[in-house]
């Protein structure tokens, strides 16, 4: 219910032209929401799920993969929807331009193309990634607040 009225207020661009994706494959995971131009992940939780350790990696492998992440409780978009959009622009605005995250392709001395420091780092990237989603344990921070 709380992923509807959040989706119903910005279908059709309607968050300040901003296009948000909802179920978006990001890496090995589906995010609630995402907007791609500003690199940007909203997701929101129910009262039974605080933050937990798999919550903490999630957001590791999501903040490597080059987007922020945003949290909030379902009952705080049922109860203050124009809040949660509000901070939502917020970071929107912040947000740099899509050619400004991305360093410019590259070549290699050995005439590969690379594009920043993720495509160099490949099979390191993934060996991170993969200890990052060891083991998960619960604990309660990282949730935004109001």
């Amino acid at each position: 219910m709380a992923e509807n009225r959040l989706r119903y207020a910005w279908r059709n661009r309607g968050l300040d032209g901003h296009k948000i994706i909802r179920q978006f494959p990001v890496g090995p995971f589906i995010v609630d929401f995402a907007c791609r131009d500003a690199a940007l992940v909203v997701e929101l939780d129910g009262g039974q799920h605080a933050e937990s350790d798999a919550d903490a990696k999630r957001r590791a492998v999501l903040n490597a993969a080059g987007y922020s992440v945003l949290r909030f409780w379902n009952n705080e978009v049922l109860s203050q929807r124009d809040a949660v959009l509000s901070a939502i622009l917020r970071v929107i605005a912040g947000a740099p331009s899509p050619d400004l995250r991305f360093a410019p392709a590259t070549l290699s001395p050995r005439g590969r193309g690379t594009r920043g420091a993720r495509a160099a780092g490949g099979a390191r990237y993934l060996r991170e990634m993969r200890a990052t989603l060891a083991p998960l344990r619960e604990t309660d921070e990282g949730r935004t607040r109001l």
